[in-house]
């Protein structure tokens, strides 16, 4: 099969599909892999890198799409992207229960999309997800850290105090894989943290991981204002697979808080957890709105692309050799969980989720 890694061309996306190692598994099984000219630049990786591995390097993003059947991107294709995508299979970050717009161009082409974030195991896991929600828990502390600066508009507190003064306290809603991951990383730094979920399984994990770091509180609507109210850093970390997040913090919650305190929206990419979110950029990064620093970048894991991209990678690749070696059809009847991640395919949307979030008829696949 012929496998195309464009360069991404979304504002601020340094990431790359495909790192090298990958590469070399597909060119392993005798399958041709085309990567625009400096794709992997920002995350540290050279159009040498790639020939090494066997790599074909093509001098622009339309060459790729022209000779590719199966497209490996990082984020969803936008702009002269859109061009192109009828008649090939589309594997990246798709996050359509969030842009119903994008979802209704798709359903005009001849276009199979299966989304990352969607492909699921049989017991719920996200394993295409995981990755970069570890990135994204553990970047949310550090990114909080900066925002409760005076600079950012915050409040002046420094997260973990000093002798004499006590650290700020840390609220996370969500105890999955970008939940505790922040977590762990605020306990490690010696602040308060209370993690919530509606889950007690997570919750007994997450305690039990932390080893009494964090203390762990079931999730409701009392416990959530309670709470949120009481944060210096409250990272949003819920999400539901390919469904909008719900705003679990209203605009008059956000009010309650302590003024200069920041919400840091790991759930952007779906719509966010906040009634006063919107999407910035790694540039621009804070925004004030009654009177709370947010911070909201929907590709967050791009500021940190060599880890992000070799992370991505690692865990797609399984995914991608199934869909070259047994093309889609073959793939899809083999690997329930794949089958899972198909959003689109070929004019209809076969993902309840999504059809759900964007008003549109449900198909089975």
């Amino acid at each position: 099969m012929q496998i195309g890694i464009p360069k991404e061309i979304k504002k601020e996306e340094y990431r790359v599909a495909v790192a090298p190692a990958g590469v070399s598994a597909l060119t392993g099984r005798g399958h041709a892999v085309l990567i625009e000219k400096g794709a992997g630049e920002k995350s540290g990786i050279t159009d040498d890198d790639y020939k090494r591995a066997g790599a074909v390097i093509v001098p622009s993003n339309r060459a790729v799409w022209e000779g590719a059947e199966l497209i490996v991107k990082v984020r969803e294709p936008e702009g002269s992207e859109l061009e192109h995508v009828s008649g090939h299979v589309i594997f990246s970050y798709l996050h359509l229960a969030a842009d119903p717009a994008l979802a209704a161009k798709l359903l005009k082409t001849n276009v199979t999309a299966i989304s990352y974030e969607t492909v699921q195991t049989a017991d719920g896991y996200l394993p295409l997800l995981a990755p970069m929600s570890e990135v994204c828990g553990r970047l949310s502390i550090q990114k909080g850290a900066y925002g409760l600066e005076k600079i950012s508009g915050g409040s002046g507190v420094l997260l973990s105090g000093v002798s004499g003064v006590p650290a700020a306290t840390v609220v996370i809603l969500g105890a999955g894989i970008a939940g505790f991951n922040a977590a762990f990383v605020a306990a490690g730094i010696g602040t308060e943290v209370f993690i919530l979920d509606t889950s007690p399984t997570r919750l007994k994990y997450a305690g039990d991981m932390l080893r009494g770091k964090a203390v762990t509180v079931m999730s409701n609507k009392a416990s959530v204002e309670e709470y949120v109210s009481r944060g210096h850093v409250v990272v949003g970390a819920v999400l539901i697979p390919g469904a909008r997040t719900p705003h679990l913090i209203s605009r008059d919650l956000v009010k309650k808080m302590k003024p200069g305190s920041v919400i840091v929206d790991l759930a952007i990419d779906q719509g966010g957890i906040s009634e006063t979110s919107r999407p910035t950029t790694h540039n621009d990064r804070f925004f004030v709105e009654e009177g709370i620093v947010h911070y909201a970048v929907p590709n967050m894991p791009g500021a940190v692309p060599r880890t992000a991209s070799f992370a991505l990678s690692g865990v797609t690749i399984t995914y991608v050799l199934e869909l070259a070696d047994k093309g889609f059809d073959g793939a899809i009847a083999d690997n329930p969980s794949l089958k899972r991640g198909v959003n689109i395919h070929k004019g209809k949307v076969v993902h309840r989720g999504v059809a759900e979030a964007c008003s549109e008829t449900y198909c089975e696949l």
